[in-house]
């Protein structure tokens, strides 16, 4: 089975072409464009990325197809309710994955790598991890509900396909019902920006709602600083996408009670023992 999001890869190099043309001959002073190192890394990432989803894209179905043979009841296809269902339960687990991955440091060793770059544009959204087994728990129980694997799958690669086209500088705000109900450019530079206001918000994926619900919510304000707190100084794909489990590992390794060892892992990114033990 290939992947949907795999259909969509030349229309996504063409758009970050045609990008990349824009800022060529529509400068704009306060937006950062493209650095020719930065695009190949995430260019690099993004075709990583790939290369490991397509086995472990089998394994996924594997497990969703037992969990839905297992189900109460199943779902059908033909009924629109089914896809609303999915649409929402999707999100749901897309919001829930993401805070997960910025709050729990094991986690956000495999999420970091998105957020490497100094840069924010379409090749951007390409920046892809390697490790993608640390999403898989979070939409296991939509087979539980009975939705089949094929349409969460189906419904995962329509989410990333819109979540591509939040990754630019080049559109500002919209309409104001569509700010407040979808996650837009606007919203996801915030969620990119190193800034302290910006940090841990706007987790979406197609809507804006849960931030909104939840408590982490931020509208774009003062220029976005995109990248690290701490950035990595690299344009090499390997060390992008393990330089922080390499960090975790040496904390965990070096640290001598296991209190702390277990703060390292699952503590969020920036934990660390306090100075009187």
């Amino acid at each position: 089975m290939i992947p949907a999001v795999v259909y969509a890869i030349p229309a996504f190099v063409l758009l970050v072409v045609v990008e990349a043309l824009s800022y060529r001959f529509l400068p704009d002073d306060d937006e950062r464009g493209y650095e020719l190192r930065d695009t190949a890394t995430s260019m690099s990432m993004g075709a990583g990325s790939q290369v490991v989803a397509m086995p472990w894209k089998a394994v996924t179905i594997v497990l969703y197809s037992a969990l839905f043979a297992v189900a109460p009841w199943h779902l059908s296809p033909s009924s629109g309710w089914t896809w609303v269902l999915l649409f929402f339960g999707d999100d749901l687990a897309y919001y829930a994955f993401h805070r997960a991955h910025h709050r729990v440091r094991v986690l956000w060793a495999s999420h970091v790598v998105h957020h490497s770059s100094l840069r924010f544009n379409l090749s951007t959204a390409l920046r892809q991890s390697w490790t993608p087994m640390t999403g898989l728990p979070f939409w296991l129980p939509l087979a539980l509900l009975g939705i089949p694997p094929w349409m969460i799958l189906l419904q995962q690669a329509f989410s990333l396909v819109y979540q591509f086209f939040l990754h630019t500088e080049r559109v500002d705000r919209l309409w104001r019902p569509v700010e407040w109900f979808f996650n837009t450019p606007s919203h996801h530079r915030v969620h990119h920006g190193s800034n302290n206001v910006y940090l841990d918000r706007n987790y979406g994926g197609i809507l804006i709602v849960w931030d909104r619900l939840f408590g982490t919510f931020e509208p774009e304000g003062e220029r976005v600083v995109y990248g690290l707190t701490k950035n990595i100084g690299t344009y090499n794909p390997v060390r992008v996408a393990f330089h922080e489990f390499a960090a975790v590992w040496h904390d965990v390794r070096t640290a001598r009670r296991w209190r702390d060892r277990a703060g390292y892992l699952v503590g969020p990114p920036g934990w660390a023992p306090r100075a009187d033990g």
